[in-house]
């Protein structure tokens, strides 16, 4: 299953207005497929995120926000549990659902209305992510995988804290 939020044209989405979508797959999405290497080695990519000093900015519960380390797009946001979770609680959605409710409410104090998706990833150290579409991915990020971002991880962070 893939749980998404669409919000603006350009981030994707087909009406006019902020919706979600669920998706029911056969099959793990690649996405999750690519990291279970990883996790069979014992090495968690959302551990490793979560490790990132001076980047928090919100704490719920067990989740917390930061400012993601390599974020693919300015204010990229992950928001997780703590301690390594496969799948989340009740409690624990709640509290992501509210922190990702609390990361689009200062990215629009910082940008204004902007277009912006953000899922939820189980799988693995389940998590949300949120990306704002205020670049455009241009042949590098979609050929090569590789993301050129302007803003510096702290930088965003410093930003969505004030």
């Amino acid at each position: 299953m893939q749980v998404v939020l669409n919000e603006g044209r350009a981030a994707g989405s087909s009406l006019p207005h902020s919706h979600s979508q669920l998706f029911w797959l056969r099959t793990p999405p690649p996405v999750v497929l690519e990291e279970q290497p990883r996790l069979a080695q014992g090495r968690c990519g959302v551990c490793e995120v979560l490790r990132h000093e001076g980047l928090e900015l919100a704490l719920r519960g067990d989740a917390v926000m930061l400012a993601a380390p390599a974020g693919r797009a300015p204010y990229e946001v992950v928001i997780a549990p703590r301690e390594h979770a496969d799948e989340p609680t009740a409690e624990g959605l709640v509290d992501a659902a509210l922190l990702l409710r609390d990361a689009i409410r200062r990215l629009r104090e910082v940008e204004g209305p902007v277009p912006l998706n953000a899922w939820l990833h189980t799988g693995g150290h389940w998590h949300l992510e949120l990306v704002p579409r205020l670049t455009v991915f241009a042949g590098l990020e979609l050929g090569a995988g590789i993301y050129v971002n302007s803003l510096a991880p702290e930088e965003a962070a410093q930003r969505l804290r004030a």
